[in-house]
């Protein structure tokens, strides 16, 4: 078997470059929901030392006085260009995993043995700088979890093409420079462990006993470590399994100390994650909801949550509205200002089948119903429940938020 791994560098940073060519080696960070926090950073703001996930505020005036540039997150524009870039990929390849927003796995066993990978991977890059814009490395190895060392590796080595090939004597050199941290599926716990019984690189990680590591950590631990040998255990995995809960959640700004400033945004995230759950072509049988007040102030922080189950699974966004208001209404106190809500769906079964109730019987119109109003949505209409409001979205704190160049007619990039 053999893979190649390709991943966009600093992807919400580069999207944001790809409209702004003067913004080319500049420090870039990109905020998450309500401008809170960093969640993606340029090389460049990588170097004045900005950590991921850090509060924007703790970082905001020196980031600035050094010459940083700031970006609220636009995930509709994020979303369209990683669209493109899979696209690109599915027709380089007959296999593909899209594993993350910015990574996606390749399938590279159906190509001549005397084929050029290493030409390939940079053509890989090539095409996609050249159609899209976005910077990609691109790592091939025998095994998923080997490419993802390639992927380390040319980080650490600063390898000017952004490719590499890991094959043969390679690849046991890679290793040793390969902190066990950095392997593919090792977090922070396991490190800690691993390190106290010695097991410091890749390469002490890929010695030890594949039984031995079983029987004291997990089977994942042990295909880990025969990955590392070339053996593969992780195959592409072009289905990706369902999700087994959805849940939806923002930050509020600045945040809701009655009823209607709480019920438009939860009845916004209700009506997501409807829609994503028949995307799925799933039902739910248990919602839950959840609001909490501001988590810094540690000495009047709460959450309060409740869950309802219903006697038979439905993804009818009307229902879960109802159930949801009336959920709100029980664990609601006044007194207090919330600055998070949300909903999740659990209890997920298909859309074609479900556990039935002897008193009930399934109404298959609302939801015939539901997939009109999601497909009349997709294709341009802005179709919504009054209670979500018209104009939520425009609540939230995105002071710096780019155009959405790529999807919207009014917003598209102006040449001069």
């Amino acid at each position: 078997m053999t893979v190649a791994l390709v991943d966009c560098e600093s992807f919400y940073a580069s999207c944001e470059t790809v409209f702004r060519p003067d913004l080319k080696h500049r420090p870039i960070v990109v905020l998450s929901n309500n401008d809170g926090c960093v969640i993606a950073r340029s090389m460049e703001a990588k170097a004045l030392g900005i950590k991921m996930g850090v509060p924007w505020f703790k970082v905001r005036e020196n980031y600035l006085k050094k010459g940083g540039i700031v970006f609220s997150s636009n995930y509709t524009l994020y979303g369209d260009l990683s669209s493109r870039v899979m696209n690109i990929l599915r027709d380089l390849s007959p296999e593909i995993e899209c594993y993350s927003i910015d990574e996606a796995f390749l399938g590279l066993s159906s190509m001549p043995s005397d084929f050029n990978l290493y030409d390939f991977g940079c053509h890989i890059r090539r095409t996609i700088k050249q159609w899209v814009g976005i910077p990609v490395r691109v790592g091939i190895a025998p095994t998923k979890t080997l490419t993802k060392v390639a992927i380390y590796q040319i980080k650490k080595q600063g390898i000017s093409s952004n490719v590499l090939h890991l094959i043969g004597d390679a690849i046991m050199p890679a290793l040793e420079g390969t902190p066990v941290g950095e392997v593919w599926g090792i977090g922070a716990r396991l490190n800690h462990h691993l390190n106290r019984m010695g097991i410091k690189s890749a390469y002490d990680l890929a010695m030890s006993d594949p039984q031995v590591m079983r029987n004291k950590f997990s089977v994942v631990l042990e295909r880990t470590i025969r990955e590392l040998n070339g053996q593969s255990r992780f195959e592409i995995n072009q289905y990706p399994a369902v999700k087994k809960q959805i849940m939806v959640s923002r930050s509020l700004h600045p945040g809701a100390d009655s009823m209607p400033a709480a019920r438009r945004p939860l009845s916004h995230f209700v009506a997501r994650a409807c829609e994503k759950l028949r995307l799925q072509r799933q039902r739910c049988r248990r919602v839950t909801i959840f609001i909490g007040t501001n988590p810094f102030a540690k000495s009047t922080h709460e959450n309060f949550s409740i869950s309802y189950m219903l006697t038979l699974p439905s993804n009818d966004t009307r229902k879960f509205m109802r159930i949801a208001d009336s959920l709100l209404k029980k664990i609601f106190r006044l007194g207090h200002r919330y600055t998070k809500v949300g909903v999740m769906l659990d209890e997920l079964c298909p859309e074609n089948f479900s556990q039935g109730d002897f008193f009930e019987k399934i109404d298959n119109s609302d939801s015939n119903l539901m997939h009109y109003l999601d497909e009349m949505n997709h294709r341009g209409a802005k179709i919504f429940f009054g209670t979500q409001g018209e104009s939520f979205r425009y609540t939230r704190r995105q002071l710096q938020v780019s155009p959405r160049y790529t999807t919207n007619w009014n917003e598209l990039p102006v040449v001069s």
